[in-house]
């Protein structure tokens, strides 16, 4: 064992360099680009400040400026220290590290970061910090905010003004908790919809982001020479994720894009052309590759293209860590990537030790002083045309701590109209849309009353779960929506998980679909929708004689084909956000159904990349489909045969009593662990906690060392979720105290393990001797000297002393509270 784990959570150790060199197809030629002129006027004067703030800075501070750390790994006295030009909050990252922070906590957290920016430091000049957040369908990550749909969804409205006052009102809400730059809009053009970040996307083909990326970013940071660009309502936003991140091989996650430079350019980089042609400050660098090359390390396309060719002078960010996938780098050392063309590393927990790198490598000329200079330029740039050398501290400014603006009825208004627009209809046989608004509804299904599910990932933390109905103050839930319209129209509406009801309806309202996701976890292995209990709810009411609406929630276009033929209509809601309103607006006929399909609908779970202009191209409804009330929505019967298995959740290691998938529990002695072993040092039996036999209660006897673990049948690469800040969540009831310590582990083979003590956390925890969740950062293990890249026993506990555990479930998941630290 590599030792167990001492000191609190640091920067991650680096990803493995990739073992292959680049393809040389990923070598982009600039001058095949289109070339774009300069969209702003160069302020002389605004130049010759620049100039002089670097000729004062010190080389400390130049690289700091160039450094952005996430705020759960950095303090406003870090700040100061290492002269830190930005930080951020990442997914899971909020001031004081609840989720639901109150917004109130947000800008008094700006205030002290940015005090500690402008922190007195002998001669060196003072230069305001600056917060990224993803701000990515509103101001998501506060409590009580506006929350519009996905993009997804706004690509079926079709209407780039709606994204322009969309983007207006997020940056007002973001100007109230003293937040100044958005990590969006994302102009992905999507290929393969098993990415999990499918609704980030706008549509299929360039045509939706690039007809919304202006008026988008024009809404967010306003217009060129306006007083207020950048100021005062208006904020710093950024085209993302540059380029081809929505065209990975198989829709994988920080995956490989395999195309031509023509087909790379035509295909992936058309929005961004007015992005930057509207006055984008910044763009950020996707994880992806193209050929073999990260693009984090891409000079031809990051200084080539976006520089050069395009004559962008704002700056480069990367994304979380990318840097270090770049062959030879690591998370904490990628000169590079900055000689690429990166201006800003996000370096969210591997700051520190990249700052010290970075510093070393500018000072022996490994990083050219000129390039790091350029670096430093285009940032001051970006801050001194926002106005934050003179605007004061966050709570100071415009909007600052009117928080009566976040969720304002006004916002919501704007937010409902774009769930009224995002709607496509699918099917209505016998024209049973729209609904008699006098009529008695049933509302039904596990969507109906729940916001988190009608939100998504990247809402309050970042995949989206983990959220309670409380957390949502001024939103309003589907069936809320629905109960609102029908007895203001002197109808009646009743809300049945079970779909029981007492007064026969005259319709029932299914409300559905996927469970909120973020990248990676929401990578899929088939478009095909599983989901046996709604089902059968569904083919229940219809057996019965009772109209059933489908709304189906969902960030991709999915084959549904057994619920579309249990529907007598079916609308794809996408995931519409705090608005449940607007969709009972449309299904009560208030307005009429207007969305379009921004992504072809697939006519088998194994149509995954099905794209309009494919060669074979034959969806179930095209790219552009959608129908209105008037309509003939009829629909032949479906074929309910999968084309593919059922995909299985490798997020899973134990749950409902059983291994996951590829897993298998096992009892013993380490090394030598067994189905049933004897009863000597460890006895393993069936519980129950939810279900008859859905846990299983593990007895260490005390009499020797003892193991209980999961274990792969073949190794598992859990290098992405460490990188993407996952955990690994159990939930466990102490029945009897351990005796002695109890070390929790991951394995990587022969003599290749780490881990922590876990005795003081499972002590407490039998002293209530209830059920406990924990979530235990994946990045711990890694500290603890484990190859996340060869995981052959993703959870082992180990003791030898007495212990009396019932485990229910463990997972690797975005951990959404009762995190530990690695103590």
């Amino acid at each position: 064992m590599a030792g167990t784990m001492a000191g609190a959570l640091g920067a991650a150790l680096a990803a493995a360099p990739l073992a292959a060199q680049p393809d040389p197809s990923a070598v982009a030629d600039p001058s095949v680009w289109l070339a774009l002129s300069a969209p702003i006027a160069r302020d002389a004067a605004m130049e010759q400040r620049i100039e002089a703030l670097i000729a004062a800075m010190s080389l400390e501070q130049k690289v700091g400026q160039i450094i952005q750390a996430d705020i759960g790994s950095v303090t406003p006295e870090d700040v100061s220290r290492y002269h830190l030009g930005s930080i951020l909050n990442g997914g899971n990252s909020t001031p004081g590290g609840a989720y639901n922070a109150p917004a109130p906590q947000w800008l008094k957290a700006a205030d002290a970061f940015y005090a500690a920016s402008m922190k007195r430091d002998g001669k060196l000049p003072r230069i305001p910090i600056i917060w990224g957040s993803d701000a990515v369908h509103g101001h998501n990550n506060i409590v009580g905010a506006t929350l519009f749909p996905h993009n997804i969804g706004l690509g079926a409205a079709r209407d780039p003004e709606l994204l322009r006052r969309i983007g207006e009102i997020t940056a007002v809400e973001m100007r109230v908790t003293g937040l100044d730059w958005t990590f969006a809009p994302t102009l992905a053009v999507v290929r393969d919809d098993r990415w999990g970040r499918t609704y980030e996307g706008f549509g299929e083909t360039p045509e939706i982001a690039t007809a919304y990326a202006a008026p988008l970013i024009e809404g967010l940071q306003g217009k060129i020479g306006d007083e207020d660009w950048l100021r005062g309502p208006h904020i710093i936003a950024t085209a993302k994720h540059f380029l081809g991140d929505g065209g990975t091989t198989g829709g994988k996650d920080q995956g490989d894009t395999r195309i031509t430079e023509t087909g790379l350019r035509d295909l992936f980089s058309a929005p961004y052309l007015p992005a930057i042609e509207a006055g984008v400050q910044s763009v950020m660098v996707s994880f992806s590759g193209w050929n073999g090359a990260k693009m984090h390390g891409n000079r031809s396309l990051l200084t080539g293209v976006v520089k050069d060719r395009w004559n962008f002078d704002g700056f480069l960010v990367g994304d979380w860590n990318g840097h270090g996938q770049v062959v030879s780098c690591t998370a904490t050392d990628c000169a590079q990537s900055v000689i690429a063309g990166l201006d800003m590393y996000m370096a969210p927990d591997s700051w520190k030790a990249l700052y010290t790198s970075t510093l070393a490598d500018a000072r022996d000329g490994t990083l050219p002083m000129d390039r790091l200079d350029d670096a430093v330029r285009r940032i001051l740039r970006v801050k001194l045309r926002a106005g934050l050398f003179e605007a004061g501290k966050p709570s100071s400014r415009p909007y600052a701590g009117e928080f009566e603006r976040l969720g304002s009825a006004d916002h919501r208004a704007v937010a409902r109209e774009a769930v009224r627009k995002s709607l496509v209809l699918l099917k209505n046989a016998g024209g049973v849309l729209p609904l008699d608004s006098g009529a008695n509804v049933l509302v039904t299904g596990d969507g109906a009353d729940n916001l988190t599910k009608q939100t998504g990932g990247w809402t309050l933390t970042w995949q989206g779960t983990g959220t309670k109905r409380s957390d949502f103050p001024h939103a309003q839930s589907i069936w809320e929506g629905i109960a609102d319209a029908a007895t203001s129209a002197g109808g009646t509406a009743t809300l049945s998980p079970d779909g029981s009801y007492a007064t026969r309806p005259d319709v029932a309202i299914v409300v559905f679909g996927e469970e909120p996701y973020a990248e990676f976890q929401g990578d899929r292995p088939d478009v095909g929708y599983d989901d046996e209990a709604n089902l059968s709810l569904l083919r229940s009411l219809r057996a019965k004689g009772i109209p059933t609406v489908s709304v189906f929630l969902s960030g991709r276009a999915m084959w549904a084909n057994p619920f579309i033929n249990a529907s007598d209509a079916f609308v794809a809601a996408w995931l519409p956000g705090s608005e449940g309103g607007g969709i009972a607006d449309v299904l009560f006929g208030k307005t009429e159904f207007t969305g379009k399909l921004p992504y072809s609908w697939p006519k088998s779970s194994d149509q995954t990349a099905l794209n309009i202009g494919d060669a074979d191209y034959d969806p179930l409804f095209p790219y552009g489909f959608g129908l209105t009330t008037v309509d003939d929505g009829a629909l032949a019967m479906l074929p309910e045969d999968r084309a593919s298995a059922a995909p299985v959740d490798d997020s899973v290691l134990f749950d409902a009593g059983r291994a996951g998938a590829g897993r298998r529990l096992l009892i013993g002695t380490p090394g030598a662990l067994a189905t049933n072993p004897g009863p000597d040092l460890i006895t393993l039996e069936r519980a129950d906690r939810n279900a008859q036999e859905d846990s299983v209660r593990l007895r260490f006897t005390g009499k020797g060392r003892a193991a209980a673990a999961i274990v792969q049948n073949s190794p598992a690469d859990l290098t992405r979720q460490t990188n993407g800040d996952l955990a690994l969540e159990l939930q466990f009831r102490v029945n009897s105290a351990p005796t002695e310590d109890v070390t929790l582990m991951m394995t990587c083979g022969e003599g290749c393990a780490g881990g922590f003590p876990l005795g003081a956390v499972l002590t407490k925890a039998a002293q209530g001797g209830a059920w406990t969740r924990l979530a235990l950062p994946l990045s711990c293990f890694e500290k603890a000297g484990v190859d996340m890249g060869r995981i052959d026993a993703p959870l082992m506990l180990v003791t030898e002393g007495r212990l009396d555990l019932t485990l229910s479930s463990a997972r690797i998941v975005s951990p959404s509270g009762n995190q530990v630290s690695c103590q």
